[in-house]
């Protein structure tokens, strides 16, 4: 879908929500909407006009990569605001509720205080990454490359690792291996948590020294033409014995469930309740105690919403992980997670990494 198409979309949206103009400050909707990549600017649209406010760092990248854009060169300040407003005519101006904060709201109203006409600054919540939950086959192209990468790295360093190697170690030898396959980046701080430390699901890697016989658990995600993939994978270097298995074969039951059985037209809770059940009627119901998935895109979490309280319906096209875990204080935790992407009424996996319980040595 073109830029003019998603446009279209947002006109829609601005219709239903009667508003003259749109104004957009978050980074990954400024992507979205006009293909520009640079880290500082804004967007203010009309059904009539489009404008890409910027500093002089990326007037000359704005005009290569938004073309459709007026592209209009600011200051750090807010004045510049006012003369977009009057020129328009626009009296109602939807912003990005979620992403503004005070002082920046603020700042917005005193740059109107001048005109001779009211205006109203109407706040609005998540009505762009609404939009961007349903995928484009060319973003889902993109989406699958970045997955590629992260799964291809799993099989390449996991065999490698090996009692006495850090977690650090490991985590780096992860990012080390996502950016030689040609990510341009990581999705977040990759995650590895082993033994006891397993029990926390955003354990930050450290210098704990992995022996033989630990739980390890790994999330990552690499990030590519700027979008995000986001995996995890759980096994034992060595030998797992018999209460891992048990945990480890609860956990993978309920992703697997949860990945063959989920339909378009459910909600978001009701997918997240088919692994749930499985954890629950395992007897560890109370140490699953985040939600089972979540969006992603241009963002390592955007929409759809995957948990108890997600009563928004999944769609075909949309993409989103199933991350079903256990964690047990003092003993460690478990972990699988995939991204899927909804299509024809059932999810297709996307990973493609191994699920092995165990890594020999």
């Amino acid at each position: 879908m073109s830029t003019s198409q998603r446009l279209e979309r947002l006109h829609h949206r601005m219709e239903e929500e009667k508003l003259d103009a749109f104004f957009v400050t978050s980074p990954e909707n400024r992507l979205y909407l006009s293909g520009f990549t640079g880290s500082a600017g804004y967007l203010y649209i009309t059904p009539t006009s489009t404008v890409l406010a910027t500093d002089f760092r990326y007037t000359e990248q704005a005009g290569l990569q938004a073309p459709g854009y007026e592209i209009l060169r600011i200051t750090g300040n807010l004045d510049w605001f006012k003369g977009l407003i009057a020129d328009s005519g626009a009296k109602r101006i939807g912003f990005e509720g979620t992403d503004v904060n005070v002082t920046m709201h603020a700042a917005l109203v005193k740059a109107l205080k001048d005109l001779e006409t009211k205006h109203k600054l109407l706040p609005t919540v998540n009505l762009i990454d609404q939009i961007r939950a349903v995928k484009e086959p060319e973003e889902l192209e993109v989406l699958e490359h970045a997955i590629w990468i992260a799964d291809t790295a799993m099989e390449q360093v996991s065999d490698r690792i090996q009692p006495g190697m850090t977690e650090k170690q490991v985590a780096w030898q992860m990012e080390l291996a996502m950016r030689e396959l040609g990510a341009d980046s990581i999705s977040f701080d990759t995650i590895v948590a082993a033994g006891t430390n397993g029990a926390r699901p955003h354990h930050r890697a450290g210098d704990y020294i992995i022996q033989k016989g630990d739980p390890i658990v790994i999330d990552m995600g690499a990030k590519y033409n700027g979008y995000c993939s986001d995996m995890t994978r759980t096994f034992v270097i060595g030998e797992a014995d018999q209460k891992f298995r048990k945990v480890y074969d609860t956990v993978l039951a309920a992703q697997e469930t949860a990945s063959a059985t989920a339909q378009a037209g459910m909600t978001g809770s009701e997918v997240d309740g088919l692994a749930r059940k499985v954890i629950d009627d395992a007897g560890y119901g109370e140490h699953f105690g985040h939600s089972l998935g979540h969006g992603i895109g241009l963002a390592v979490h955007e929409f759809p919403r995957i948990g108890p309280n997600s009563p928004g319906p999944i769609e075909n096209g949309m993409v989103f992980s199933v991350e079903p875990g256990i964690y047990l204080t003092g003993w460690g935790g478990v972990r699988i997670e995939d991204l899927v992407v909804m299509e024809n009424g059932k999810p297709r996996v996307l990973n493609k990494a191994h699920k092995r319980d165990v890594i020999p040595i």
